[in-house]
């Protein structure tokens, strides 16, 4: 009882404790405010795994014709704010997000013929990397402690070329209702340099990979005091296995 009452009051005192994905780095080194990614103003969730738009998120506003080039192996890193630029007002408790939004956070890469002017409808994503729970510490407190990045290796087998890397959040405070898990998701425009060969593996399509009863989006992340930690099971994040190499 005092888990679901605890659930009630996060979704009720969270309603816009949102997030947005809005910046780059490669090799630690920032790319620079909303250059090369596709973002709304809005800080809103999805929540229909069906939605037309699942792949790079609704009501993009902002989209340039920048291409970032990420060698083969990078480290690349997602910069997350409550809103666009960041902070809500002075000592915004809730950004980069409300700490009670925990969950994982998933990478995804799709090859396109020119990641500036290429539609999202169709493409075909793998997986290169995730973090779920770790010994009760979620992806989204690691992003949180980091000031809001959040960082995945390119493969260093990935073939060169243009490509969209889709960086998603899934917010599971209120996941233990079908429907109410809440998706983040934005897509930086890239090109991949290097001598790989690999077009990667497990491809799934957005909307399509995921299902609202999936074991990772329909459920109650909470022990019966009332702690985000799984109830001390296995977290399994949602999609496919990530690519290796």
């Amino acid at each position: 009882m005092k888990a679901k009452l605890l659930v009630a009051a996060l979704a009720a005192s969270t309603a816009t404790c949102h997030s947005i994905m809005q910046k780059i780095s490669v090799n630690g080194v920032d790319q620079g405010q909303l250059k090369g990614v596709r973002a709304p103003d809005s800080d809103s969730p999805i929540l229909n795994v069906n939605d037309g738009n699942f792949a790079c998120n609704t009501g993009i506003a902002h989209k340039d014709n920048n291409v970032i080039t990420v060698p083969s192996g990078a480290k690349v890193g997602g910069w997350w704010g409550h809103v666009i630029g960041g902070a809500q007002g002075a000592n915004d408790p809730d950004n980069p997000i409300a700490p009670s939004h925990k969950g994982p956070i998933i990478y995804y890469l799709a090859k396109v013929n020119n990641a500036a002017t290429t539609s999202t409808t169709g493409l075909q994503w793998f997986k290169i990397s995730e973090e779920g729970l770790n010994n009760g510490k979620w992806a989204v407190d690691t992003m949180i402690a980091n000031g809001g990045w959040h960082y995945a290796t390119i493969p260093s087998c990935v073939a060169p070329g243009d490509y969209l890397l889709r960086i998603e959040l899934i917010a599971l405070h209120s996941a233990g209702s079908q429907g109410a898990a809440q998706f983040y998701m934005e897509c930086a425009q890239i090109r991949i340099t290097g001598s790989g060969t690999k077009s990667g593996a497990n491809s799934v399509s957005f909307p399509g990979a995921y299902k609202a009863t999936d074991p990772g989006i329909l459920i109650n992340i909470y022990n019966n005091a009332g702690q985000p930690n799984g109830g001390g099971k296995a977290y399994t994040i949602p999609g496919p296995p990530v690519f290796t190499c």
